[in-house]
Formats: C-alpha cells, structure tokens, sequence
C-alpha cells in the first residue's frame, strides 16, 4: 500500500458535496485527494512520511474561492498609502501626512481606501489635503474604486478648473461656486489618473504576490480577478500574473476577466481575443470579460430604473449611467459569447442588472446555450421580476456578502435616495435561492476585507461580523437570509463552478486537488452571532501548505 502524504484526522470535513456530507477525515497523495471518510478509512494510509493534522473537532473546508477580487489592487495597496483600516478624516489626513514624509522622492502620493461614510456627502475636498500634500499631486481613489479624492496640484497638473465639462461616464464634484472641490467620480478620475506614473511590471509581480499571500491568510485558494486591464491607479496586471506563474510562484488558481473598455466598441473584440491568448501560464488564465455596467448607489452612478430620491421621498431627473449603451453591450454580448468567453458583469443598479440579464438572453438567442456561466456580479438592487430570470438564463448571482447590512454608508448614503420599495429589493440572497439560481460568493478586496466568514457571517445574519461592526444595526432584510451550510458552499463549490474549476476543486471528494483550510473551529457547532469570529488556521493548495496561522497569532506565508 503507497502511504499518503498528508492525513487530516478527527474532523468534522465539510465536503460542499451535493448532499453537504460530513466526514471527520481526509486523506491526500501527490497533491490529491484519495480518501474522504471516517478516521478508521484513513488509518492503513499513514506511514512514517506522512505527516498528519489532528484537527481536534476544527472544522476542514474546501478552499475558498473569490469569483469577484482585485488583489493586485489590494496588494499595491498594501504597498502604498493604505487607508482601509481607518474610519475618519483626521485619521486619513494622518496617515496620508505619514506616508509623504516617508517618500519625499515620491512623484505622486499615491495609495487610497477611504471610506464615503467619513466625509458630508461621501465627497472630501482637496482643500483638506492640501494642508498635509501641498507640495506634489495625490490620488487616493476610495474603497470601492469608483470615486478618488484628488489634491489642488493634481488639479492643476490635469487642468481641471470650473469649465472642465463632465465626462459622459463620470462627475466632477464641485462647491457652490462651480469650483472642483476634490472628489472626481467614475470617468472622472481618468482625467487625473492618465497622468500617473506608469507601474512597473516588477512592481506589478510584486503587488500579485503580495496580494496572493493575503487571500491565502484568509483560506482564498483560487479566484477571479475581476479587472485584467488598465483602471484607476494600477496598471494591467495580466503580464505580472504571468511572470508569476512562468516563475513557479502563482500558487492560487486564477480565472482573469480581462477589462472591456467602455470608450469603444466592439471593434476591440480582436484585441481581447490577443489578451486571452497572452495571458495564459501555469494556474493562470484570461478566459472573461469585465463589463462594468453602472456606477455605485452612493454616488447615485448606479443605474436605476426609476429616478433617485432627493433624500425626501421625491424624485430628481438622474437615474445614473449606465455605461455600455444596451445597443453596444447587447451584439458585444452575442460576439463574446460566441468566441467562447465568459461574461462577467458588474451591475449595482436594478437598470444596471435587467441589462446585463438581456444581454445574455441575447446572446442566448443568437448562439444558443452553452456552458460559459456568465455571471453578474455585486447584484445590490434587483427588481423582483428580474429575479427568476438568472435561474432562466442560466446566469450566477455572484454575491459580496458583506455588503448587505446596515452601516453608516448604507443608512446615510444609500437608503434615503432609493426610498421604498427600492431599499427593500436589495441584494436578495434569499429570493435568488428560492428561485434556483445558482450562488457564487466574492469579496470585491481591496474594496472591502477578503474574509470569507466575515461576509458568509453577514449572509447567515444580515448583520455585520463583530470586528467589521460600524453601530449597532438591526437585521438588514433578515428574510433575504441564507443558511451557513448554503453560504459555504457558495464561497466554495459555486464560486468553483463560476472559475470553471468545479471538476477539480470546491468539494472535498475523491480525485480532486488538495485545496483544503483548517479554521479554528466548527461553526457550525456554534451561535450563528459568532460565525464571523470564525479564524483560518492553516491553508494547503495541492496539498502543500501556504499558509499557518503560529500560536501568536502572526502570519507564517509561503
């Protein structure tokens, strides 16, 4: 009898099998599952190599996977002028006056992550930053990438002043006067960020291994980059992904959705077929397209079928933007479709959502089924008879779980100008479910944290995790619950099934790869109030370990 390499004893497993069977052990040779059972079943399989993990009543989980991330983002992020882990402006405007002391040969202060909730209106003033970055341009987009907070001098340097006309796609924000006052929306940051310094390609690898090195702490063994191409600060890290995976350091699987480029047709269609072909090496491959459809609710960007509210309960004429003109986005669909991509959408909007869901009726129509599994992402607002048509369609709700819960951004910026019923529609996990549409799960990092128990602690209470708490709120539409075992499994084999990878990864079964993490405890076993306090302990991909959690609690990262 060959011996395994590694043995997992003493569960439980949760296997996000078809019928979610449970098991206490796993066995695994050559970077494969062999053996899924009791411990009694794995028992003849250890030998004096193998080395064996006593998880003590932890629970083992498949890998998680992210079908929604930016982790080249978050890692330049990391690397940059990191605000995420902040919350209000003097806080910012410190850690920003830290930053450009420390790189005083820097040409441009860059970095980002602040949150809207911190500032009137969601929109902070380069007034404001200029008192600690008066010297050089600075452009911090923030958290969810659809806004930047931009200096006078980066101002200047664009030439942006009170008769710079709006962007078809985008908002300068301005005082009263007319004067930009700082905030650039959507298309309007490339009026600044076309300025920018190039990124290196070196800076790029570096920025992918570091970001590969944070989902892994989290237990995220594969995902889907969600922006392959040229946006905001960053530049295309499809080449860096590559250079990974040519230099045997790519240890995530990765799907790219490579960027549409909503300042053209579909004349670049032959350019994104030259991507696909390029960006292929090792665990990494460009085989979706990224069409971001609409802006976000806060910024009133997000497209909606009706208008939204002054904040009174009263119509105003800007029911957002949608950004591919549904003439264009539906023949691109059916041109995609066709060449064998995968559509993947980002809709926030209920307009926003019935586009992306007709474009692929569309191509539907033009090419018939197929098994490409387009998939929209974020799903915020969503009429309710659109609902039943991502099961109709065939299109994956990918869900950022996180998301659904009362916090300040919620309550201060988005309730009151979508007003009822519309509030009442958003992200609809429960209804998707009962509908039969398939559930993927995503984290939208850097936009928000990767913690998959965080956002799957959300999904189950429609409450924010304890350490993401910002007040305490009520259950956010606690109808649009979903149960735990379901969450999981979406974070695993549905995001699989979105990557392509479900015939070799997001269950635990015999033949599969090893992509496995340990968490610190079983949540099921516990109060659904306490899933988010849930911790990865180790992570394995084939089988080989990158990722320990030491009894300090630090970070041990292959």
């Amino acid at each position: 009898m060959t011996h395994a390499d590694l043995v997992f004893t003493g569960g439980p497993v949760f296997t996000a099998d078809t019928v979610r069977s449970r098991a206490s052990a796993v066995a695994v040779r050559g970077g494969r599952i062999v053996a899924v059972g009791s411990d009694d079943d794995v028992r003849d399989l250890i030998g004096a190599s193998t080395e064996v993990v006593d998880l003590r009543g932890r629970l083992l989980v498949p890998g998680f996977q992210d079908a929604h991330v930016h982790p080249v983002w978050g890692g330049l992020d990391l690397m940059r002028c990191d605000l995420a882990e902040l919350s209000t402006q003097d806080e910012y405007l410190t850690r920003i006056a830290e930053y450009s002391a420390a790189h005083r040969d820097d040409e441009w202060v860059l970095g980002g992550g602040w949150s809207m909730s911190a500032f009137p209106g969601g929109t902070p003033t380069a007034a404001a930053l200029d008192r600690v970055v008066p010297d050089r341009p600075a452009f911090l987009p923030n958290r969810d990438g659809h806004g930047a907070w931009v200096n006078s001098a980066a101002l200047r340097l664009a030439g942006i002043d009170r008769d710079t006309p709006d962007p078809a796609d985008g908002r300068i924000e301005r005082d009263a006067n007319g004067h930009p006052s700082g905030t650039l929306h959507e298309g309007a940051m490339s009026l600044v960020n076309r300025l920018l310094p190039e990124t290196s390609l070196e800076t790029l690898t570096e920025a992918v291994l570091l970001g590969q090195r944070y989902l892994h702490s989290y237990g995220v063994t594969a995902w889907q980059d969600a922006i392959v191409g040229t946006y905001g600060d960053a530049g295309d890290p499809g080449h860096a992904y590559v250079a990974a995976a040519n230099a045997g350091k790519l240890t995530g699987r990765v799907v790219g959705a490579i960027w549409w480029d909503r300042t053209r047709g579909i004349e670049q269609i032959p350019d994104l077929v030259a991507k696909r072909d390029a960006y292929r090496a090792g665990r990494f491959a460009a085989t979706s397209i990224k069409i971001m459809q609409d802006g976000v609710a806060e910024n009133f960007t997000a497209s909606m079928l009706e208008p939204y509210c002054d904040g009174h309960g009263h119509f105003t004429d800007n029911s957002g933007i949608s950004f591919v003109d549904p003439a264009v986005l539906n023949p691109a669909a059916a041109e995609l479709d066709r060449l064998g991509f995968q559509l993947h959408f980002h809709a926030i909007g209920d307009r926003a959502v019935r586009e992306c869901l007709d474009a692929v009726e569309h191509a539907i129509a033009a090419n018939g089924r197929n098994d490409h599994r387009h998939h929209i992402a974020h799903i915020q607002v969503v009429h309710p008879e659109d609902v039943p048509r991502f099961r109709e369609l065939g299109v994956a709700a990918n869900m950022q779980s996180l998301w659904a819960a009362l916090e300040p951004q919620m309550v201060d910026l988005t309730l009151p100008f979508l007003g009822d019923p519309r509030s009442a529609w958003q992200y609809p996990f429960g209804d998707l479910l009962r509908s039969g549409a398939v559930l993927a799960a995503g984290s939208d990092w850097s936009v928000s944290t990767p913690d998959p128990l965080a956002a799957i602690h959300t999904a189950v209470n429609r409450k924010s995790a304890p350490a993401y708490a910002e007040g305490d709120y009520e259950a956010f539409l606690p109808e649009q619950a979903i149960d735990l075992a379901t969450s999981l499994t979406a974070y695993t084999a549905g995001s699989a099934w979105v990557n392509h990878l479900d015939d070799v990864t997001g269950t635990i079964q015999v033949g599969k790869y090893a992509d496995l993490v340990v968490l610190d405890r079983d949540p099921f076993a516990g109060s659904p109030d306490e899933i988010g306090t849930t911790r990865v302990e180790q992570t394995f991909v084939d089988g080989e370990r990158v990722y320990a959690a030491d009894d300090a609690g630090a970070v041990r990262a292959a």
